[in-house]
């Protein structure tokens, strides 16, 4: 697996100066939780990134409910952590898979490349009785120089033409089926999906809290020509991480994240809405 780290090569990597550890546990609707988290305890050495205020940007008009952080806020807040293009950084979460992967997203796209998920989070760590810490790491500030990689974030531009028209670009929408149907939407003001896409749940990246292998990820999306431009989306752009990283895992090669989803998506009132009665 290109993308993912286990944890017995974590635990062995855990003394090297060049490792840094990325709690990034989040609780969606209560933003306090993985703060708390964190400090109740963590992973040794790790460094906790909050999903609202460090890997997200300013809520506004458009943009959708996370949109992505100015990349010179992320540089900084890199650096605080010790972080340096020099450096490997493992990010793990609670299990859920969708934090950790937005932190390694994010940091692939300010042009990062040995930044891997941990495979099972904390939930698997702490089920193995794997050293957990209290304490907040001392850490002497790193230089981060950014590198951006536009080719792998999908602009609105791009998602208004591939709507409706797959000869563009296959659209993926990662949330859960009733939300992809239109019959309830928990969060969002509109419920549906962007017209011509197709539904991949990015629960269904994992079993038992772990990726899926390659091999199983490359079934999950059999029916999507490797040749064609892929974008996914979510709701704001955090669980669509799991399966940008689901399919790079299983090969594709033009993946896109649409980083607004569909909250920036039905910020503006003209565009179309899809929904399927079942």
């Amino acid at each position: 697996m290109k993308y993912l780290a286990e944890k017995e090569w974590v635990l062995s990597k855990m003394d090297d100066p060049k490792i840094r550890i990325a709690d990034c546990r989040f609780k969606l609707g209560s933003p306090d939780v993985g703060r708390s988290l964190y400090e109740h305890n963590h992973i040794p050495n790790a460094v906790y990134f909050d999903l609202e205020k460090d890997l997200s940007g300013t809520v506004r008009e458009h943009g959708g409910r996370h949109p992505l952080p100015d990349p010179a806020q992320l540089k900084n807040v890199l650096e605080q952590a010790g972080i340096s293009r020099d450096t490997t950084v493992i990010a793990y979460d609670g299990g859920e898979g969708a934090f950790a992967a937005r932190f390694w997203w994010l940091l692939r796209y300010l042009g990062h490349e040995n930044v891997f998920v941990l495979n099972g989070g904390f939930k698997e760590w702490t089920e193995s009785d794997y050293p957990l810490s209290k304490e907040v790491p001392s850490i002497e500030r790193a230089d981060f120089k950014i590198e951006l990689q536009p080719d792998i974030v999908a602009s609105y531009d791009e998602v208004k033409s591939a709507a409706g028209n797959q000869d563009s670009a296959v659209l993926i929408d990662s949330r859960e089926e009733k939300r992809y149907l239109g019959q309830e939407e928990p969060i969002d003001k509109k419920a549906g999906h962007i017209p011509g896409a197709v539904n991949k749940v990015w629960l269904e990246a994992y079993r038992n809290g772990r990726f899926k292998d390659a091999g199983e990820q490359e079934i999950r999306f059999s029916e999507i020509d490797k040749d064609k431009p892929i974008i996914v989306y979510c709701g704001s752009g955090v669980t669509a991480a799991p399966n940008y990283l689901a399919l790079k895992e299983a090969g594709y090669k033009n993946v896109k994240l649409y980083a607004g989803s569909f909250s920036d998506w039905i910020s503006y009132d003209s565009n179309n809405i899809e929904t399927v009665e079942k």
